[in-house]
């Protein structure tokens, strides 16, 4: 099942998703089903609603084309966003920065104001220079969890998407770490929508694509991934409480302006940044500066 969050007649809702991408509102479904069902994307996912919607979406109208409805991020309010480095055995930045496969997260922090929509622009403050793209896997925590086994992490997640972990290289090589070169606003596109890990069997055999202006940037599988979701979440889990609507986003492979930076710009003004990740959708983001 895929679930969007949406913006509809001026007001927060969701929306179901079908394989076609059209849309069918909250409204639309409790109508057709006669459910009783909350307004938010946050209680619908974690508060069991979504459960009850397994056997009934083949009722259900999907009227609604994707560009007809505004998109928002999945979830805005997250507790903890928390994102991934060195993950991906085809990264180069392991000999540039002398690093190594980590055997354990290497993890920073991501504002949760940094979230945009699937299709928000991206607006950069003029005084960065080296704007870059990180197309990545992210997932969302859909019950509280700690000290979790790798057997039954997996359990923990309700859910999959795309985020874009857009990064400022060079305030990220001046404060040598991640946190403000990648926590402004709008940093952080991601959607189109949540999927239900139903729908992804394997969410390490996914094919990882960025464009920039059409062209192809990172070209990669999250069977690349060093350390796989299951291992991930065990090992977050040993440090911090993980809670329903924390995102984990699992590392960007090869291909960023960072490791490539022989022959490639950065980012621009007007820039149109295209994320896909197997079937989970696609990001395309415009690049602003101001």
């Amino acid at each position: 099942m895929k679930v969007a969050r949406i913006l509809l007649q001026g007001e927060e809702t969701f929306a179901l998703v079908n394989s076609e991408g059209k849309m069918s509102t909250r409204d639309e479904i409790v109508k057709k089903t006669g459910l009783r069902l909350p307004h938010s994307l946050d209680e619908f996912v974690f508060g069991g609603s979504l459960q009850k919607m397994n056997d009934r979406t083949k009722d259900l109208t999907f009227a609604h084309e994707i560009g007809k409805l505004k998109i928002l991020p999945p979830f805005t309010k997250s507790f903890k966003i928390i994102c991934l480095a060195f993950n991906y055995s085809d990264q180069d930045s392991w000999v540039r920065f002398g690093k190594f496969p980590p055997r354990e997260p290497v993890i920073y922090l991501k504002p949760h104001t940094s979230l945009v929509g699937p299709f928000d622009d991206i607006v950069c403050p003029k005084f960065v220079t080296q704007l870059d793209y990180e197309g990545e896997l992210a997932f969302v925590i859909g019950k509280k969890c700690k000290d979790v086994s790798e057997k039954d992490s997996i359990d923990c997640v309700a859910g999959y998407f795309v985020m874009n972990d857009v990064s400022a290289r060079d305030i990220q090589f001046i404060d040598k770490q991640y946190t403000r070169a990648k926590g402004f606003d709008t940093f952080g596109p991601c959607g189109p929508w949540l999927t239900t890990p139903d729908e992804v069997p394997d969410p390490h055999n996914l094919s990882i694509i960025t464009k920039v202006n059409g062209e192809i940037r990172q070209n990669s599988s999250t069977s690349n991934m060093v350390l796989k979701v299951n291992k991930i979440i065990h090992s977050l889990s040993l440090v911090m409480t993980l809670e329903p609507g924390d995102i984990i986003s699992t590392g960007t492979p090869s291909g960023t302006v960072l490791s490539l930076s022989s022959h490639l710009k950065y980012l621009q003004q007007g820039d149109i940044v295209e994320v896909e990740v197997g079937r989970l959708g696609r990001l395309r983001n415009r690049v602003v500066f101001s």
